[in-house]
């Protein structure tokens, strides 16, 4: 997810806001040294996360390219002690081994069809993801990502791909589509055929100030789950770059990394709230979509090491 023009953040819809459930007192960074930030933090990630995204490609690599088995297993080797579900986009080109070697070491999987506007691609994305939960290998099957905001596909399309892929696995797996947390909003059609409401929620890109960040971001999820009204909510995507500059009032930063990190994660425990952070490994490859600070989001680095904390 990137920057969108007419969602940014406001200082004035931040005074009008009423937060929902937050049972959490945010961590204050001015009154804490780098070196104890840096402690919490690696507590906090000891402390094990719900769910994490999955960054499959190492630096020199991007999508397209074919991953494999190996660097797949190796990977999740790194982050398995630290998560208990894992978060994957595609079922081709090698995502197909996530969900699988995910199994391998007792880790839960949301695994994604990546729908785009080549019909071919959709096509072998719609049949991997059926053919991986009639496997067994899906706890919560997404179709599509952010297919609106991009505009690959009109509303009836992404509607007939989530039925097909409904009439085609177990009744007992949850089918959502994620999107933008105001997606679900302006999108009643697609709101009510999800299972479960799979939001993404990002102050960075809608340019917030840290110091409002971790409430900019609880709004954003009361925002899907009042639109989902009932309905299981999800956050399959939030998280702050360590490196890279700035957008707006958001800057990126290893304390504001680390802040955001600190307490979304603790908010998210306190309040049972079931959340994917965003993301496992910097990937250098995301430069070119997102400008520098596309590679910096990852809680481990490009090389695969922990980025803050004792290494």
């Amino acid at each position: 997810m990137s920057y969108r023009e007419g969602h940014y953040f406001s200082l004035e819809d931040n005074k009008n806001r009423k937060d929902g459930q937050n049972n959490y007192q945010e961590i204050q960074i001015s009154g804490v040294s780098a070196k104890e930030l840096s402690k919490i933090w690696k507590e906090t990630l000891e402390n094990g996360m719900h769910g994490v995204c999955f960054s499959l490609y190492e630096d020199g690599q991007k999508p397209g390219d074919i991953i494999s088995e190996e660097q797949v297993r190796r990977r999740m080797k790194t982050i398995a002690p630290y998560t208990n579900w894992i978060r994957s986009f595609s079922c081709t080109e090698g995502n197909e081994f996530i969900p699988k070697i995910a199994r391998e070491f007792g880790i839960k999987t949301l695994v994604g069809a990546w729908l785009g506007d080549d019909p071919e691609v959709n096509e072998r994305e719609i049949e991997g993801l059926i053919q991986l939960a009639n496997e067994g290998y899906v706890d919560i099957a997404a179709v599509g990502n952010e297919v609106m905001y991009r505009k690959d596909l009109t509303e009836d399309e992404l509607l007939d791909f989530i039925d097909r892929v409904r009439k085609s696995i177990p009744n007992s797996i949850p089918i959502g589509y994620v999107d933008a947390y105001y997606e679900f909003s302006h999108r009643p059609n697609i709101t009510a055929v999800c299972d479960v409401i799979l939001t993404n929620c990002y102050p960075y890109w809608e340019g917030c100030p840290i110091e409002y960040s971790f409430h900019h971001m609880i709004s954003m999820f009361e925002s899907a789950k009042y639109a989902g009204q009932n309905k299981r909510i999800i956050i399959t995507e939030t998280g702050w770059p360590s490196q890279g500059g700035f957008l707006k009032g958001a800057y990126a930063s290893n304390e504001n990394a680390m802040k955001y990190f600190i307490d979304s994660q603790n908010w998210s425990k306190q309040n049972e709230i079931e959340m994917f952070y965003f993301s496992s490994f910097d990937e250098s490859w995301k430069v070119g979509p997102e400008g520098e600070v596309g590679a910096y989001w990852g809680v481990w680095d490009k090389n695969e090491n922990v980025k803050f904390g004792d290494k």
